[in-house]
């Protein structure tokens, strides 16, 4: 998730692929991603001995073709490998999907490009807040902040009214942090979400589906500076193993249970589901940096250059700080 936050213009499967390779050449998780003749194009080199990073990037065809008539021709650009899944412009439908080759900024020299780093901050930034209730809105959903809340819970979505309630005595990141756990659900969980049905994850299965929340709520945050790892990792891993019972109670097999799920298996499941919300609410909500997509990274002024940091500069890491809930 943490990744996800750095490469969240990317979809989960890539920037899984994108982590592992890096993992295995005992290297930096990425921080921006693009291909060789992108680079050019933006006045840097990739360096001599270089070995390209890969993605799953889209082949696209006409809308009124026959899916054997895409050939390599038609395959998206570097500046569609963020979205595996991608859904292409109107008049061309996906076919398949082929290996992208891309390189991190750090394999690559040149002009000076400064990668503006979201790194853990102290105070929720300005506007999150607003942002956050303008994505709820998006999505046809009013945000109500309250102290007669259900249950004296933190966070409440209201799918037949529409409504996300908020608890009133919440401090300002605890109740970001609500809201973009309730926005997680607003994303996954309605009547219409056919997707997940399909493999048990709703508010009828609340195990998974609070998973999925919070995972949101925590890339979300964590996009946007705000480090929940000690609040999220308790909550993500008691639901997971709420997950784990309920499967267990249903097993009726003999000898070894070893097919059952464990957490990693969950959060392998919600990968997809979860990197794309994330990805949603973040083009709303506009976090400091690139997203790890080369193409969308701006000129910064003289003030962003005062919080900007040469390329070679990697996030910080999680803060070990433990905020009282």
């Amino acid at each position: 998730m943490d990744t996800s936050a750095t490469l969240w213009r990317y979809s989960g499967g890539n920037v899984a692929l994108l982590r592992a390779q890096r993992e295995l050449l005992g290297l930096q998780p990425p921080t921006l991603v693009a291909g060789y003749r992108e680079w050019e194009r933006h006045g840097r080199l990739v360096l001599k001995g270089e070995h390209a990073l890969w993605v799953l990037a889209p082949r696209t065809a006409p809308n009124n073709s026959d899916s054997s008539e895409a050939s390599g021709n038609d395959t998206v650009g570097v500046r569609g490998v963020e979205e595996l899944g991608a859904v292409p412009r109107a008049d061309r439908k996906i076919v398949g999907w082929r290996g992208q080759a891309v390189f991190d900024v750090s394999q690559t020299e040149g002009e000076p490009i400064y990668v503006p780093r979201a790194g853990v901050g102290m105070d929720v930034p300005a506007g999150f807040w607003k942002s956050l209730v303008c994505a709820a809105e998006r999505r046809r959903f009013a945000v109500d902040v309250t102290g007669s809340q259900r249950s004296m819970s933190s966070g409440f979505t209201d799918f037949a009214d529409r409504r996300v309630q908020v608890g009133a005595w919440l401090g300002p990141e605890d109740a970001a942090a609500v809201l973009a756990h309730e926005l997680g659900h607003v994303h996954l969980h309605g009547p219409d979400d056919k997707v997940g049905a399909l493999y048990g994850s709703g508010l009828q299965h609340r195990g998974l589906a609070e998973v999925e929340a919070e995972s949101v709520a925590y890339t979300v945050l964590r996009a946007h500076g705000i480090d929940r790892g000690a609040q999220s990792s308790n909550y993500l891993a008691g639901w997971a193993d709420k997950v784990i019972d309920v499967e267990r109670t249903g097993w009726a097999g003999d000898g070894e249970q070893d097919h059952l799920l464990t957490r990693m298996d969950i959060a392998r499941s919600t990968l997809g589901r979860v990197t794309a919300t994330c990805r949603d609410i973040l083009q709303i909500t506009q976090p400091v940096g690139a997203g790890g997509k080369l193409a969308s990274l701006q000129a910064p002024s003289a003030a962003a250059q005062v919080d900007s940091h040469p390329i070679h500069a990697w996030p910080r890491p999680a803060s070990s700080h433990i905020r009282a809930k």
